[in-house]
């Protein structure tokens, strides 16, 4: 996912033998024949604790273990949430990749690694309905896509949001990045076809970008500065002079947001990538790119979003 052209870049028991061996019958001893040795001792069966509830005279069986007493079927579940809380806790602050340091990388490939080894779904082209909906790119080691990232360190426009939306009745994936400015917000998107190659792996075929009309906000905010090449600029003196042009740049972008959305045709049959899916759950998906790159996305309307 990236601008037009980055975004082209942008899933029984065994037989018991039936022949009864031949086994003489025990010879019985004479009266006289007493029986050597000591005789043997029979093991008694263990007695178990079991637990007692208020459902049952007895209760269900317990195990106290590691997890307080899971049972073991929720320890893998236990596992993965604790990873998936301490994945996300590390892509704090990382501006979805951008500015995350060397020590930061390898401990978000180190959860990565960990979370596809109990992948839920190892087949996610078998689970598309897990796929379907829209997923916000929450960080990524495509370096093509930092020079977009970087556009959102520019004064008065920022990254809002990059995601991806999939419709896996329809077998399409829309990537779209959005822009906020103190006047408007628009997006940069594509479309693409995709087609199942393997259980993980999908081929993603571009069709067209679309630059979307510029969408009026509500109002002209100005911050108090803004950080433009290391340096604060102070822009109260200047906030006369915006509100004072506000009406008339209203109006222009009224005018633009009345027009459709650019449609841009991509005839070019090299435009086209694929996408493994490593990890799939209902609010996680990690996919790796033809590059080797990483893509952690998260379900729109999860609580990781806001964790």
């Amino acid at each position: 996912m990236a601008t037009l052209s980055h975004l082209n870049k942008l899933l029984c028991l065994p037989t018991l033998n039936s022949t009864p061996s031949a086994v003489s019958p025990p010879r019985a001893l004479p009266p006289s024949t007493k029986p050597l040795g000591r005789p043997r001792m029979v093991a008694r069966p263990a007695a178990r604790v079991r637990a007692v509830t208020s459902d049952d005279e007895w209760g269900p069986e317990k195990e106290d273990d590691a997890y307080g007493g899971l049972a073991v079927e929720e320890k893998p579940a236990a596992e993965t949430q604790v990873l998936k809380k301490a994945l996300v806790d590390s892509l704090y602050g990382t501006d979805r990749g951008l500015k995350a340091s060397s020590e930061t990388r390898a401990e978000i490939v180190e959860l990565i690694t960990q979370l596809e080894a109990k992948n839920p779904n190892p087949a996610p082209t078998d689970a598309l309905t897990l796929l379907n909906g829209k997923w916000i790119l929450a960080y990524t080691s495509f370096a093509g896509l930092f020079p977009l990232l970087s556009r959102g360190t520019l004064p008065l426009v920022k990254v809002e949001e990059i995601s991806q939306t999939i419709d896996s009745q329809n077998f399409t994936v829309q990537n779209s990045v959005q822009f906020a400015g103190p006047l408007a917000t628009t997006s940069i998107s594509t479309n693409a076809k995709f087609e199942v190659r393997s259980p993980q792996r999908v081929q993603i075929k571009f069709e067209e970008g679309i630059i979307g009309t510029p969408q009026l906000t509500d109002s002209l905010e100005v911050p108090e500065n803004v950080e433009f090449l290391g340096q604060k600029i102070d822009l109260t003196p200047f906030k006369g002079i915006l509100t004072s042009v506000q009406d008339t740049a209203s109006s222009v972008v009224k005018t633009i947001s009345s027009r459709p959305p650019l449609k841009i045709p991509i005839s070019n049959s090299n435009a086209q990538s694929w996408l493994l899916t490593t990890y799939l759950d209902e609010e996680l998906r990690i996919s790796r790119g033809d590059g080797g790159s990483v893509f952690v996305l998260i379900k729109e309307g999860s609580s990781l979003l806001t964790s």
